[in-house]
């Protein structure tokens, strides 16, 4: 800095080239959010960025005047994805937020291939992003730390796992609703009650199957473990538990699946035996997405929610963005069964 000058020098692109040692073309691609460069020059190059406090022309010039949130999902097009998005852009039209909706490829770190946790995170930053919502994704403990570090908000709706207790989700009295679809099928009689469940990694799934048991453990049945299976929260998880469960040498009069496209598979399966709902299988699902009623016979569920969840998280979202404390990192939104034609006592019962 020259004697006698009151500002320190502003970090020009030249700056950021000669400290990564590239060429300056290779350090405005990189800052321009260009593809065509490699993941380890990139990376050299943001670091050199970061460590000058270089901001672009662009970056000067505008500032944005839209409060955006990105909503990421690992599978865009189920029932469930939709009416939890239903919730957030409700919520975010309410509060004047506009929502950016992404897919999160699985066992990626971000929208592109060569991201890493850090650069999908100031890249949302520098886009000018308040936050993020994940749902039903799995994540890690680097990339929660790199949203922490550029103090990008997390909120996290169903999540498959919590990498770290202080991560703040929004989800359903899972417990609840296993205990109170399986006390149903109890009630009506049946005593061989199998459980169609989510992946043995998803927190929301082992709730569930946790409330089965002790349901089952209330009544005085005994759980048979080869009544309890694991798959994907999809109707071919549920078409493949169906058809074990149907094949078995005891198979079950009642069938509790995880999901409502799980429950779909089921009732497929079973119809392909010829066994018929709810006459000779009771099915109960859960989440009560319009699958639900369109389905024949109508499914009885345990209905989570979804919109709610939706609005729930946005809304948290805004108060962390806000720098707001919240009172609890983990909020739960009440569950209820609702019975409709798939659930009937057991054959030669009334």
């Amino acid at each position: 800095m020259p004697k006698g000058s009151s500002a320190p020098r502003r970090a020009t692109l030249a700056m950021v080239a000669d400290t990564a040692g590239v060429s300056l073309p290779t350090a405005s691609k990189v800052l321009n959010g260009r593809g065509d460069v490699a993941a380890a020059t990139r990376a050299r190059v943001e670091q050199a960025a970061r460590d000058l406090g270089y901001t672009s022309p662009s970056s000067r010039r505008s500032v944005p005047t839209t409060r955006v949130v990105d909503l990421m999902f690992d599978d865009l097009v189920s029932p469930y994805s939709l009416e939890v998005l239903r919730g957030v852009t409700e919520a975010g039209a309410e509060a004047d937020i506009d929502v950016v909706v992404n897919r999160l490829p699985p066992g990626d770190t971000g929208p592109s291939p060569v991201s890493t946790p850090d650069e999908w995170a100031a890249r949302l930053k520098a886009a000018g992003r308040k936050g993020i919502i994940i749902v039903t994704s799995e994540l890690t403990e680097e990339q929660v730390d790199a949203f922490d570090r550029v103090g990008l908000p997390l909120v996290v709706i169903d999540p498959l796992n919590l990498p770290r207790v202080d991560v703040t989700s929004v989800g359903a009295t899972n417990f609840s609703g296993g205990l109170s679809a399986t006390e149903h099928l109890l009630s009506l009689g049946h005593r061989r009650i199998a459980y169609a469940g989510g992946p043995v990694r998803a927190a929301c799934a082992q709730a569930r199957l946790h409330g089965y048991r002790a349901a089952l453990e209330k009544a005085g049945v005994p759980a048979d473990p080869d009544l309890a299976l694991h798959g994907a929260f999809s109707y071919p998880a549920g078409l493949e538990m169906g058809s074990r469960l149907l094949d078995s040498p005891e198979p079950p009069t009642a069938v509790f699946a995880a999901s409502d496209t799980t429950a779909l598979g089921v009732i497929e399966a079973a119809r392909r035996r010829g066994v018929r709902v709810p006459d000779d299988l009771s099915v109960v699902g859960f989440d009560d997405t319009i699958l639900a009623t369109l389905s024949t016979p109508a499914l009885t569920v345990v209905r989570q929610p979804l919109p709610d969840m939706g609005r729930v998280a946005l809304r948290t979202l805004l108060r962390l963005a806000a720098g707001e404390t919240l009172d609890s990192h983990h909020v739960e939104l009440a569950t209820h069964l609702v019975v409709r034609d798939s659930t009937a006592p057991p054959r030669g019962e009334t």
